[in-house]
């Protein structure tokens, strides 16, 4: 239809105007009178459908935030309207609409035949019932668009189908798909409740895999890199298959042997780390995630390996080209006695690890710290520094630490990973060991290398055996705090989220074979927050506070409590992980090492001995840049960069606000720039003691920071706990005046 009848005729115009009804707040008779101004000739209804979205979005402020709930109505109704002439339906989320969706998809081959399989008609009609359609307009803009663009499922024409509250409701039917018959309905519905009001978002790839025929459901995985050349190029393979479906990767690479190291005996032939990191970035760069963006790979070593050197050097943009691994992110383990070398300006040694295996008789990689200040690592690293049959480099602690600071300012990287810590707090220590963490530092797991034992020819084939490593597997959502902890729900919310991450574990199907054991062995999930920001501005409380600090404590010890007891019910119900006997749960040694003598946490500790729990790890806090602004919170447990700015996506650009930015909140939104970071670091350590994996923490630091600043903060985050930190993040060379302070 073109327009030729008087704008206000207009039928689409006429339901714009029903839409701004819902916001008496705003102007609308300017935006109609500008909107009228701006249309001359003849234009078609995707040319009016346009213009509405661009004149909501042109007004988007601090002073009007709303605008952006406007445009997403805008874009809403243009999703509807399409997907209504595509699908040839007549109403939205009408009788029999999501049934005849999910015969045409999963005839086209998109969704999973098991949906139909397991659900029949009527029960699929009896939740449809349930599907709420006012829950479209709790999104942001940035948020419709950003669901609508990379999660809503396409037919092969790239035509949107489906629209958002039936991509939850696939979502909660896949993830109780397999509940008990008589509780798998009511189940559903609760799933369903707790996504599509955003109470909580599920990882990326639950989100765009769920229901689907292809790809998988978890975030993402780490393997120990095994030193052999069998092992190394097996590695590449098996991280190249996890990325083609849609996963991150962390690889450990300490055990790989040093530069100059000997093989089966000829000394100075080993070409040490960096060739495999050069193998590893060209599988980064040309494996993509299901023809979604590039593959991402970190890589982790420890400060005493000989090649530590050339390896913080990797990223940098000058140097010997040779030398670089401008695509993969990089991760430095240290123990506690490197950081109390710094401290004391004292010397540093690096070693390979395979001649320390060799020569020593173990491998320095295994061992750990067990209590702060004495522990099995620093004893057998003293005999290598007073061996006289190892070789060794020596060099300054600071100097190394410099070469930390120095790529952290201009690539953002290497993470830290702080090994004595992870382990000590490891409640699976009987069990194996970590090494390293995962491409977002959040995931603390036990880790250990596959290696084949045996291959053979037999009846003309060739037969391979091999021993399969713990190959991590990260089954990860989020609470959205800023809508959960104000709403009162999350004694609802965490059990029925803490059943649908274990569900993910039985719903997914990992192509490399160890990853998908490792997944059945531990059963590990990682339930994560976003919204703290939002949450702190929405109560009021200042960043950088004691009350803030104190608020992070009690919070997070209420989600680790409740997420714990879910855990043990459904242990109850469908049995413990494996090796749940002997671990820090079983014995009680995880709630003495935190504390918890009160006597809830007395009545839960019995709870959990007697009862089990289903799952190894059960908390990690993840950035979720994306799924928080689906969810229109803020990311993570991170402050805000500011309180007003413009999301750009490939081709356009999005005016976004702080959510529920007003004269009230406003205050509260202090740039992450200008917050002390000695404060976030408190609030971490706060919650750290209730996280039984680790927090993506990034640092933010003005570009105009001193060394020996950053090395402040760095000191700091280790001497008060923290596992890991993420990027370091510095601004640009222009700086605004802070908002909030001249608020």
């Amino acid at each position: 239809m073109s327009l030729t009848i008087a704008l206000e005729e207009h039928e689409i115009i006429i339901e714009a105007k029903n839409i701004l009804k819902r916001f008496s707040n705003l102007d609308s008779e300017g935006f109609f009178n500008k909107l009228g101004s701006g249309i001359s000739g003849e234009v078609s209804d995707g040319d009016v459908e346009h213009m509405l979205i661009l004149n909501a979005l042109e007004r988007i402020s601090a002073e009007e935030p709303d605008w952006t709930y406007v445009a997403a109505s805008f874009h809403l109704q243009s999703l509807y309207d399409r997907a209504l002439e595509i699908r040839g339906e007549e109403q939205v989320y009408g009788k029999g609409t999501f049934h005849r969706l999910l015969k045409r998809l999963t005839g086209q081959g998109i969704y999973n035949a098991d949906l139909l399989k397991n659900y029949s008609e009527q029960e699929i009609e009896h939740l449809a019932a349930n599907i709420a359609p006012d829950r479209d307009h709790l999104f942001t803009y940035i948020g419709l668009r950003t669901l609508a663009d990379r999660y809503l499922t396409k037919d092969y024409e790239k035509n949107t189908l489906e629209l958002p509250q039936e991509r939850f409701l696939i979502i909660a039917m896949m993830l109780m798909m397999k509940e008990s018959e008589d509780k798998r309905l009511e189940r559903v519905k609760e799933a369903y409740w707790a996504i599509s009001n955003l109470y909580m978002t599920v990882a990326t790839p639950t989100l765009a895999n769920a229901g689907k025929t292809y790809g998988q459901l978890s975030s993402c995985f780490i393997d120990t890199v095994d030193d052999s050349l069998r092992g190394i190029y097996d590695s590449n393979t098996d991280i190249a298959t996890v990325s083609k479906n849609g996963g991150g990767i962390g690889a450990y690479l300490g055990k790989i042997r040093a530069r100059g190291s000997d093989i089966k005996g000829y000394k100075g032939n080993s070409s040490g780390v960096l060739p495999w990191m050069k193998q590893l970035n060209n599988t980064a760069v040309s494996v993509d995630q299901l023809g979604q963006r590039q593959g991402a790979v970190a890589v982790y070593l420890d400060v005493w390996h000989r090649d530590i050197i050339e390896f913080l050097d990797a990223k940098l943009n000058n140097g010997d080209e040779r030398m670089r691994t401008h695509d993969l992110f990089t991760g430095v383990c240290i123990p506690d006695v490197f950081m109390e070398t710094v401290e004391e300006r004292g010397e540093w040694h690096l070693f390979d690890p395979h001649e320390v295996r060799k020569v020593m008789g173990f491998s320095l990689e295994d061992a750990y710290d067990e209590r702060e200040g004495d522990g099995d690592f620093r004893r057998k690293y003293a005999q290598c520094v007073n061996s006289d049959t190892l070789s060794r480099k020596t060099i300054p602690a600071i100097d190394i630490m410099k070469r930390v600071m120095k790529s952290q300012l201009e690539t953002g990287t290497p993470f830290m990973f702080y090994r004595d810590a992870v382990n000590r707090a490891n409640p699976n220590k009987h069990a194996g060991m970590i090494y390293s963490s995962n491409l977002c530092t959040e995931i603390m797991q036990n880790m250990s290398a596959t290696t084949v034992e045996e291959e053979i020819t037999k009846d003309g084939k060739i037969v391979i055996t091999k021993n399969p490593g713990d190959y991590v597997v990260c089954n990860l959502s989020s609470i959205n705090l800023g809508r959960a902890v104000p709403a009162g729900v999350l004694e609802r919310l965490i059990p029925i989220q803490v059943r649908m991450l274990d569900n993910v574990i039985d719903c997914n199907t990992i192509e490399v074979p160890q990853a998908q054991l490792t997944n059945e062995k531990y059963r590990g999930i990682g339930l994560g927050t976003f919204g703290w920001h939002h949450l702190l501005a929405k109560k009021k409380l200042v960043w950088e506070s004691d009350e803030a600090v104190e608020f992070a404590d009690h919070l997070y010890e209420t989600i680790n409590y409740l997420a714990i007891e879910a855990s043990s019910e459904l242990a109850r119900e469908k049995g413990s992980y494996s090796m749940f006997v002997k671990s820090d749960w079983h014995t009680g040694a995880y709630f003495d090492r935190r504390n918890y003598h009160d006597e809830k946490w007395k009545t839960l500790r019995e709870k959990v001995k007697k009862q089990g729990l289903r799952n190894a790890n059960l908390l990690a806090v993840a950035p979720n840049s994306s799924t928080s602004l689906i969810a229109g919170s803020t990311a993570s447990i991170d402050p805000i960069f500011r309180k007003e700015y413009s999301e750009e996506k490939k081709d356009y650009k999005i005016p976004v606000t702080a959510p529920d930015l007003s004269p009230e909140t406003t205050w509260y939104y202090k740039s992450a720039y200008y917050i002390d970071q000695l404060w976030s670091i408190e609030q971490n350590a706060a919650r750290q003691r209730h996280v039984d994996q680790s927090i993506s923490f990034n640092i933010y630091v003005q570009n105009t920071i001193k060394a020996k600043e950053l090395l402040n903060i760095h000191m700091t985050a280790w001497k008060k706990g923290l596992k890991t930190t993420y990027y370091v993040r510095s601004t640009s060379v222009d700086i605004e005046d802070c908002e909030s302070c001249s608020s």
